[in-house]
């Protein structure tokens, strides 16, 4: 299994701050936000490759934090753009990032800017066992909220049935965080989905278009999840976060 970690945003809303410097590598109670999701993640022991996907201006930040955890397969991947107005979107970054490597196999696929207070290797576990293409869910009371994140159906056997970037309307409290497991078979339909004309920007409308044309299970999310947007939720997570407890 590789896991693929979305990092070729540009992070705009933090600037000054992440203006020359990615978001991913923030600090948070002394590790970077990626330190921490690599540790994690790797102690599943199901991983033996983490791909970065980031863009041209980020590139050497991340090649130089790679070279500080050299004792692990780290490979960072440049995709080529240099701003916010020219960059692919997240789902075809996963799409460069398999075709510049030639990878076939299981992917999990992380947004490489959230902070976590529950361990992925829990939802690694799941979607090994079911042996589909996996997402995650938590319940969002909040309709302003929900109306700037990504809202999802769940039927009664846990299984994905849909899912919308930024509903209007949403049509549930479930949202999906960008956390998500493809196996290898639906990960060799990214190029379809996008011919098809997936959206390319989010990357939960991969999935969105992956539960109509797979089976795609979901686990509810068994903790909480620091989003870090802006500076004052970034100086919110400094605060509040106490590393994994759940």
């Amino acid at each position: 299994m590789k896991c693929l970690i979305l990092a070729a945003g540009y992070a705009t809303r933090l600037y000054p701050l992440t203006e020359n410097y990615p978001k991913p590598l923030l600090e948070v109670g002394g590790k970077t936000v990626l330190d921490r999701l690599v540790e994690d993640i790797d102690s599943a022991g199901k991983v033996d490759e983490f791909v970065v996907v980031t863009n041209h201006r980020f590139a050497g930040s991340f090649e130089e934090w790679a070279f500080q955890r050299r004792g692990q397969r780290i490979t960072v991947v440049d995709d080529g753009t240099v701003s916010n107005e020219t960059r692919l979107g997240a789902v075809r970054d996963i799409q460069f990032a398999i075709d510049f490597l030639k990878l076939e196999d299981d992917l999990l696929v992380v947004a490489g800017d959230n902070v976590l207070d529950f361990s992925l290797t829990r939802f690694i576990e799941f979607a090994l066992k079911k042996g589909t293409s996996c997402t995650m869910h938590y319940r969002e009371p909040d309709v302003g909220r929900l109306t700037k994140s990504c809202a999802c159906e769940i039927d009664s056997n846990g299984r994905l049935i849909a899912l919308e970037e930024k509903p209007a309307n949403p049509k549930t409290e479930w949202c999906a965080p960008p956390f998500y497991f493809y196996t290898a078979p639906d990960a060799a339909k990214i190029r379809e989905a996008i011919a098809d004309g997936c959206g390319t920007d989010a990357p939960g409308s991969l999935a969105a278009w992956m539960c109509s044309h797979s089976v795609v299970h979901s686990m509810e999310m068994p903790g909480k999840r620091y989003d870090i947007g802006d500076e004052e939720s970034y100086e919110r997570v400094k605060r509040e976060y106490r590393g994994i407890t759940v």
